[in-house]
C-alpha cells in the first residue's frame, strides 16, 4: 500500500479537519502546549543565562549541566511525571517539554552576553555605567541575536517533540498518529499516521522559517553575513 498517497487523501478530507477531535482541534492543542513550554523555558533559561553571562563566573558548568538534561529521554519524563501529583494531561507534558526547552535558551543567552567585546564593556564602564546599566544598555542589545537563536532552536525542538504528548493523554497532533495506530495499518490507519506525521513536520518547518526570519531581523546588519549565533552552543 502507498501510505503517502493515503495520507494525502486523508488530509484532503475536510471532515478530518473540522470534526470534534480533528486536526484543527489537535493543532490548537499542540500549539497551546508548545507555547506554554517555550514560555516557561524562556522564563527559566533566559534570566539565568543572562545573569551568569553578566557575572562571567560559574556559567560554564551550569550550561554543561543544562545540556546534560538533553540526554534524558523526553518519553521517560512523560512516563514518570504522570505518576507524580501532576497526573495525566497537558500539565506534565508542558513540564517535560520545558525541561527540554531550557538548555538551548540558557546556553545561547549565556553565550550571547559573554560574546560582547571586552573593549565595549571597558568603554561603557569608563563612561560611568553601573553594572545594571551595562547589562541593560550594552550587553542585552548585543545578545539579542543569540537570544533569538536559542528561541528558534527550542521552539522547533518542542514542536517536533510535543507529538509524544499522546502517550499520556496530553492532546496535540500526536493523538492523530496514535489513533491511526489504534485503527491498524491494514484498516486505513496507515494513511492517518502519515498524515499526522506530515502535519507535525510541516508545523516544525513553519516555526523554523518564521523564527529564522525573526532572528535575521533582530541581527544587526553588519553581523548578518557572519555565522549564525548559537549554532554550536548546544549539542
Amino acid at each position: 500500500m502507498n501510505y503517502l498517497s493515503d495520507g494525502l487523501v486523508w488530509l484532503n478530507d475536510p471532515l478530518n479537519w473540522i470534526n470534534p477531535g480533528g486536526l484543527l482541534d489537535r493543532l490548537r492543542e499542540h500549539l497551546v502546549i508548545c507555547a506554554w513550554a517555550v514560555l516557561m523555558g524562556c522564563l527559566v533559561g533566559w534570566p539565568l543565562g543572562i545573569w551568569l553571562g553578566h557575572r562571567g563566573k560559574g556559567g560554564g558548568p551550569v550550561v554543561v549541566l543544562a545540556n546534560l538534561t538533553l540526554a534524558i529521554p523526553t518519553l521517560a519524563l512523560l512516563t514518570i511525571l504522570p505518576l507524580t501529583p501532576l497526573g495525566f494531561g497537558q500539565l506534565p507534558v508542558v513540564v517535560a517539554l520545558t525541561v527540554f526547552a531550557v538548555p538551548p535558551l540558557l546556553a545561547n543567552a549565556y553565550t550571547g552576553v559573554r560574546e560582547v567585546d571586552p573593549g565595549i564593556r571597558d568603554a561603557a564602564r569608563g563612561m560611568g555605567l553601573s553594572g545594571g546599566q551595562l547589562l541593560r544598555q550594552v550587553e542585552l542589545p548585543l545578545a539579542v541575536p543569540y537570544l533569538a537563536a536559542g528561541l528558534r532552536t527550542a521552539a522547533v525542538q518542542v514542536v517536533a517533540t510535543a507529538a509524544l504528548a499522546a502517550f499520556v493523554n496530553g492532546g496535540g497532533l500526536g493523538q492523530v498518529i496514535s489513533a491511526g495506530f489504534g485503527i491498524g495499518m491494514s484498516n486505513g490507519g496507515g494513511g492517518q499516521i502519515v498524515a499526522g506525521g506530515l502535519v507535525v513536520a510541516a508545523l516544525a518547518l513553519t516555526v523554523e522559517a518564521v523564527l529564522a526570519g525573526v532572528q535575521w531581523l533582530v541581527t544587526p546588519r553588519g553581523l548578518r553575513t557572519r555565522a549564525r549565533p548559537g549554532a554550536s552552543t548546544v549539542v
